[in-house]
């Protein structure tokens, strides 16, 4: 009996001798894992950043891996001297109309799917998510016959047509996934008070279906943003470019400048990373909230 109290203590004094050792090493692991990945990931961007700050001649003679010895602007000043302000415009107009319209369709068509309930709504709602199962490359051909015929090819417009249709799916099943939520009580007593559908959407849904509103809005702009093809496609006179296909003619124009390129890159990337850091918190909150309930 003594023995085993003997053995017994014994392992307990070992046990707390070494608890304390994994602890630590426990703390320890995920911090370095995430130091490591936190330099994986951030040296791309540092890779651009020192890279637009070189001279042609500098990229080739001095370390990527290691700050320019001679820093210079001159590169921006090269982008900005090629009408990137006019493809800068261009992209922030068709990117707030588009998102505009999408959230302001989206928001309407998820409330009646959501507190009207019949089947017109419902089979309206599947319209939505079957939109969600049909690849834009599949459909460019059509939508390039469709811009023609309405005699809107080379225009701003023709983008911001196949962006609103592609964007409402998701929107509008992220604002029915928030917008279900809502307690039905609120709904109900302001219906019992005489209040319409317009005051309930302004009044009730708007102010509670913001971290959702933010998280399409955030979304969508970046997919707006960003779009490649329908630019392609869509356009072709200079002056209608929009910024993803002028970054690629950028690199036609400066074959071999690669801190040029770097440089028109960070200049086109910069609202996006802004965007997404004053509003990453309402995005995550938003998809947090919409989907977890």
């Amino acid at each position: 009996m003594r023995a085993s109290m003997s053995v017994n203590a014994t392992d307990r004094q070992h046990i707390v001798k070494h608890t304390p050792r994994w602890r630590g090493w426990g703390e320890i692991i995920p911090a370095l894992l995430g130091i490591i990945w936190l330099v994986i990931a951030f040296y791309p961007i540092l890779y651009m950043v020192m890279t637009s700050l070189r001279s042609q001649t500098g990229f080739f003679a001095e370390s990527p891996w290691l700050p320019p010895t001679h820093p210079s602007l001159t590169n921006y000043q090269n982008v900005l001297d090629n009408d990137f302000g006019l493809y800068f415009v261009n992209t922030l107009f068709v990117t707030v109309i588009s998102v505009l319209l999408i959230v302001a369709v989206s928001l309407f068509a998820a409330y009646s799917i959501s507190k009207i309930r019949n089947r017109f709504t419902q089979g309206v709602f599947s319209l939505f998510l079957l939109g969600l199962a049909i690849p834009l490359q599949a459909t460019i051909i059509p939508i390039y016959a469709m811009i023609t015929n309405l005699h809107l090819y080379d225009t701003l417009f023709a983008l911001i047509l196949p962006y609103v249709a592609f964007g409402i799916p998701l929107s509008v099943l992220v604002l029915v996934t928030y917008i279900r939520d809502i307690p039905k009580e609120l709904h109900e007593s302001m219906i019992l008070d005489g209040a319409g559908h317009f005051q309930i959407l302004r009044s009730l849904v708007l102010p509670l279906s913001r971290p959702a509103l933010i998280t399409v809005v955030i979304y969508q702009t970046i997919q707006v943003w960003n779009g490649f093809l329908f630019p392609l496609v869509l356009t072709q006179s200079p002056n209608i470019r929009l910024l993803p296909l002028a970054l690629w003619n950028f690199q036609g124009q400066f074959t071999t400048n690669v801190p040029a390129i770097m440089a028109a890159v960070i200049l086109s990337a910069t609202p996006i990373i802004l965007l997404y850091i004053f509003g990453r918190r309402q995005l995550l909150g938003g998809l947090i909230a919409g989907f977890s309930k």
